[in-house]
Formats: C-alpha cells, structure tokens, sequence
C-alpha cells in the first residue's frame, strides 16, 4: 500500500470512529481539502489518469450546444436562463459549447448565466482560463445556483459520487465497509452488521458474496435537479456509463496512470475512485420530484442524433488532412458501437409540460 499523505488522515479516523463505509471513503479520497484527489491536481488530458469525451473532440460540446438551443427553444426561450455545468473539468466542455451557441444561438449564449459545479481550486483556475472574457460563477453546489430556467449538464459527474456497498452474506445483507488492518499494515474491506431492507427486492435471490451499490449523493441530487425542474422550466442532461436496471455487482474502480489499480484502497487520495451509475435510480427519483425522465439512451445515439456526422464532414472539408483525420478519429471514439458510444449513456429529464427533448423523440417519458 501505498503512503499517501490521506492514509494518516484514515488511520486516524478509523481509530477513533471504527471502520468507515465506502462512501465516507470515496468521500475523502477524492474531496479532502488538502489531500483529496480532485483538490490537488488536474486529471484529464494526456498527461492526467484519464480523458473524457470533451478532451476527445470539440464536437462533443458542439452537439450539446444544439441540445441546449434546442431544449430552450421548446421552453419558449426564456431570459434569463441558468447554464449549469456539474463537475466541469478543465471547462472544455462549456467553452466548445458557449463558442457554438454564440454561432447558432447568440440570444441564449448572450442572455444564459453560466455556473459550474466545482470544488476544486486546480480546476476552476482551469476553467477560468478556459472561458476568459466569458461572466461565470463557481458554486460547491447546486443549491447556490439561483432559482429560475435551467439547462443542466452532467458529463462523467455522478460516476465520482460516493457510493455505498452492501455486501450478501447467508441469508443477509451486510454494510461493506472500510478498516484499517494493523498485522497487514493496509486498508481492508470488512463486512459490517446485517441491514435488512437494504436491497431491491429484484436482487432478494442474489447470490452469496454479491455486492450492491447505492449513492445517497446521487439520489439527493437528482430530487434536487428534479423539483428545480418541476418549479421553473427546465432540461437536464446526464452521460456516464452505469447500468440501466438494479443489478448486483462491485464496480468500485480506481484509476491511476491510465490503468485501473486491482485494489481500490491501495492509493487513498492519489487515484480517481468512480462507480456505475444506477440510471434506474435516478430515473426514479428525478420523476418522484415531480419532472419527466428520457431514457436512458446510448452516447452514440445521441450524438448522432444531434448531427454529429454532419458537424464532421463540415469540419473535415475545412481541415488539412492531418487536421480532418484527427476530427474523424476523435468521432468514431464517441461514437463506436465497440467503445464509448455504447458504454456511456445519456438520460435526460425536463419540465413536466415539455416535450421530449432532442435525441429522445423515440422514447416514453417516465
């Protein structure tokens, strides 16, 4: 195991309060305020531990500036309008798709008020440079953002939201939770006490050792974004990669250098942690606050349905040929069937009174 500066910080805290569950794991891991994994460095890129789909191809960003134009046109456009951004990285992501409204919606682009979703300062000096001369404010959280019409966005967010594991055993259900182990000098899972009604009863006949997964974060937000959604008009859209139904499975990852490490404990605070995200959850909580659930659909789906093969062919016969296959290369990553156009999905949720939004026109509102 490695020393990392937030394994005392775990020690400590197991010894004095017992073990820790999974999530108040995740939870300092990743947001310690000075040992946290996103408070301490930038991740993305090529020189980070992982890339997502805005650092692939600018192209990403643009289609989702046509789902925003035209989300707000199906509110009746509405001025002013909060430009939401959860977990906004580098702000590559909103600086393509600010840059593409002002083209093909400079009412929206002049009249949204941009807020981001972020609580790291490495980040958000990031983001500042991304989007210089543009007016945005930083939040820790959602709750900040004034009330009023929204467009949301969460791409590769809800996977980092701390989760917590139940684990089968016997008859029973059982906390996963995380010790310190004094003989082996590392972290451990350990089985904690049995928690009836812990589970779906969908997964009542799951298998000893199954390990299921829920986030308390996840579904506070999603309620949260759903009644801002049943207040005021709105549309939200959310891509990560998860799973559409309940399911049984331990899917607690931690990548670092590009790989993903064998053991999730091994390196607190130097390694990103994420989980599936459970999209029938959210689906659920977002229409128990009152607004309407679309899908999930595929990545791919959505980004073709948004004209992103069009957008290409635009762009490449505009672009050297070493620029115009960079374009192509980066597409067919968002989109393959074999990779990220499958593996990521894309669930939306808007206003009660509004239509399906773009890319969901074939799907029955929740």
């Amino acid at each position: 195991m490695s020393e990392t500066p937030l394994l005392p910080v775990l020690r400590r805290l197991i010894a004095e309060q017992g073990p820790i569950s999974v999530a108040a794991y995740m939870a300092l891991a990743l947001g310690h305020p000075r040992h946290g994994y996103y408070m301490t460095r930038d991740p993305f890129g090529l020189r980070g531990d992982f890339t997502t789909a805005p650092e692939i191809s600018q192209l990403f960003g643009e289609c989702l500036a046509v789902w925003c134009a035209l989300s707000w046109d199906a509110m009746k456009r509405p001025l002013p309008i909060n430009l939401v951004e959860l977990g906004p990285g580098r702000g590559t992501l909103m600086a393509d798709l600010v840059r593409t409204l002002d083209r093909i919606a400079p009412d929206l682009a002049r009249g949204a008020a941009i807020h981001l979703i972020e609580t790291s300062p490495v980040l958000r000096a990031k983001q500042e440079a991304a989007l210089e001369g543009r007016r945005v404010a930083w939040h820790e959280a959602l709750a900040r953002v004034p009330a009023g019409p929204l467009l949301l966005i969460a791409n590769e967010f809800f996977d980092a939201l701390p989760i917590r594991q139940f684990l089968r055993a016997g008859e029973g259900w059982r906390e996963r939770l995380v010790d310190w182990d004094e003989a082996e000098q590392r972290l451990v899972f350990r089985a904690g006490l049995e928690l009836p009604g812990t589970v779906p009863p969908a997964l009542a006949a799951a298998p000893d050792g199954s390990v299921y997964e829920t986030s308390a974060v996840a579904t506070a937000l999603a309620d949260e974004i759903g009644m801002r959604l049943a207040a005021a008009p709105g549309a939200a859209i959310i891509i990560d990669y998860g799973r559409r139904a309940p399911a049984a499975g331990d899917t607690l990852a931690a990548i670092r250098d590009r790989q993903k490490d064998a053991d999730p404990l091994a390196a607190p605070g130097e390694a990103d942690l994420t989980a599936h995200v459970d999209f029938a959850a959210l689906v659920e909580t977002l229409t128990r606050a009152r607004a309407r659930g679309w899908g999930p659909i595929t990545q791919g789906g959505l980004l073709r349905a948004l004209g992103i093969e069009a957008r290409l062919a635009a762009l490449a016969a505009r672009a050297n040929p070493a620029q115009a296959e960079r374009l192509k290369l980066g597409a067919r990553r968002l989109i393959a069937p074999e990779g990220m156009g499958t593996l990521f999905l894309a669930l939306a949720a808007t206003s009660p009174h509004l239509p399906a939004p773009p890319g969901f026109e074939s799907q029955t509102p929740r």
